[in-house]
């Protein structure tokens, strides 16, 4: 079970009182654990405006999800599950570094990323996949669980298709198709033409907004 948080000393903006196709809804704040888990409570997230800028709390509209029921998985992807190996929350510090490589392009996930996510890890809110060869980490994700909730935040590989591999290990984590049942999201921020190929889709705010009143009231299935 994850820790109980103090109350969020901040007033964050309601996603649905805002614009049609408005993202970036408010700049400021901090990262607390109790900050960060009320936004994600509420259908927003972190990502700094610019490089070491201020925090930027977002919410996409349409926003990306992958159903739990619809994830694509194929043949040459199978192969990859089996040849590599998967855990969970085993080397948390290690996926987010490999995520935040500054190497990466488009990278964003900054030291104080770094250490709020960690902090979150530590009091049972963010999760990590880990995908081995042998003994070498070659990918890997990383999100934070509020309920039935999780919130996908990064992935990153060294070997091909290890963060597919990472993404198939989380969805049977969270129960696959029972888990779809059951009301559980798997929010991916944006559907990338990538998180597409894998069975992403973009729903409207309004939808995801409802989707995420159900998910948060549901039991975690990580942890």
């Amino acid at each position: 079970m994850p820790a109980e948080l103090p109350p969020n000393a901040w007033d964050l903006p309601d996603p649905a009182g805002a614009p049609a196709g408005e993202e970036l809804l408010a700049v400021g704040a901090d990262l607390e654990p109790s900050t960060l888990i009320d936004a994600y409570r509420h259908g927003l997230f972190p990502m700094e405006t610019e490089r070491d800028g201020p925090i930027g709390w977002w919410s996409p509209d349409p926003r990306g999800i992958l159903p739990l029921d619809g994830l694509r998985v194929s043949r040459s992807l199978q192969r990859s599950c089996r040849r590599l190996r998967t855990t969970i929350d085993v080397a948390f510090d290690d996926v987010m570094a490999g995520c935040g490589d500054p190497r990466r392009p488009h990278g964003w996930i900054t030291p104080a990323f770094r250490t709020a996510y960690g902090e979150l890890h530590r009091l049972g809110w963010a999760h990590s996949v880990e995908v081995w060869h042998g003994d070498d980490l070659v990918g890997g994700l990383y999100g934070v669980q509020v309920g039935g909730l999780f919130a996908g935040e990064s992935m990153f590989h060294r070997e091909r298709d290890a963060s597919k591999v990472a993404l198939v290990a989380l969805v049977e984590a969270l129960g696959g198709t029972a888990g779809a049942r059951d009301g559980r999201l798997l929010d991916v921020q944006w559907a990338t033409p990538h998180l597409r190929s894998l069975g992403g889709i973009a729903i409207p705010r309004s939808d995801y907004l409802e989707r995420l009143r159900l998910a948060v009231t549901l039991t975690a299935a990580i942890g």
